[in-house]
């Protein structure tokens, strides 16, 4: 078998192509909120998962709503909350987030954010490759997140 694999692969059975590397990692979430500074910052997050028969799954987030967003060439925002608290998964392009600590990190196509500074002074939203395209599920107030932190 392993020689057979390499064979129509180019590679062992234990190498990982491309792209694997990533799907072999929990579901992580980018979280953006307001600190007790009333300023924005980054949080990493971990979707917790079970395996089964048809690859690993969460148990169920509750959503309110999906919103469908094209975002136009050179949408860029200055300091802004976030409207509500939801997830924005990139589908197409790249922006950049700049939170109110001086933190920036860029967000392309499969990266999920959890927009979750809606007070304070909120965070910068640059784009730096168009189209955007994205999702916003829109989540409850009381969602709790905690169980998705790290120990």
């Amino acid at each position: 078998m392993f020689s057979l694999h390499r064979e129509r692969t180019g590679r062992s059975a234990h190498e990982a192509p491309a792209g694997e590397a990533a799907y072999a990692r929990p579901m992580r979430v980018t979280r953006v909120y307001t600190g007790d500074d009333e300023q924005s910052h980054f949080e990493d997050l971990e979707i917790p998962e079970e395996e089964t028969a048809h690859g690993w799954l969460s148990a169920p987030v509750p959503a309110r709503g999906v919103v469908f967003r094209r975002t136009p060439p050179g949408g860029s925002l200055d300091f802004h909350q976030a409207p509500r608290r939801q997830f924005v998964i990139m589908l197409t392009g790249a922006v950049e987030i700049e939170c109110g600590d001086g933190a920036v990190r860029r967000f392309a196509a499969g990266d999920v954010i959890l927009a979750d500074d809606t007070t304070g002074q909120g965070h910068i939203s640059r784009e730096v490759e168009a189209p955007r395209r994205s999702v916003f599920v829109v989540l409850p107030d009381d969602l709790d997140v905690s169980r998705w932190r790290g120990p």
